[in-house]
């Protein structure tokens, strides 16, 4: 999933909580002029509300991640290409006990599905970057 927490008091706003995070979670330090902007508010299962920030990290290569062992599982990326074809894309159908049925987009590569609120991210942020190829 992306890096994400709760906002701190000594956070400005959701960039410097996106920023502060991803510092905390994967040990990158980005500056503000890495962020490109902020997605629309989503909330989340328990009514929460996520203001996902979207930034450019620069070429993976050149990156070194040390991942908080507390706070991440594993690591993996997903290049854009990967992402815009067809066969890794998917939607999940989900039922309430009420009835209301929704579908969210899951992305698919090998043991790794992206699915929930990170899909959801995902599928906003390719809008964005791969208009009219996504």
């Amino acid at each position: 999933s992306f890096p994400g927490g709760r906002r701190d008091p000594a956070d400005g706003d959701a960039v410097a909580t996106a920023l502060r995070e991803t510092r905390e979670e994967l040990g990158l330090a980005l500056g503000p002029p890495s962020v490109w902007g902020q997605l629309r508010l989503l909330p989340d299962r328990q009514g929460q509300m996520v203001a996902p920030v979207v930034a450019n990290l620069g070429p993976l290569e050149d990156l070194t991640l040390t991942p908080n062992p507390d706070e991440v599982e594993e690591v993996f990326t997903l290049p854009l290409a990967h992402l815009l074809r067809e066969e890794n894309q998917g939607y999940t159908h989900f039922r309430t006990a009420g009835g209301y049925g929704y579908t969210l987009p899951v992305f698919l590569n090998g043991p790794h599905k992206v699915w929930g609120l990170t899909a959801i991210i995902t599928e906003l942020t390719l809008e964005l970057l791969a208009p009219g190829h996504y």
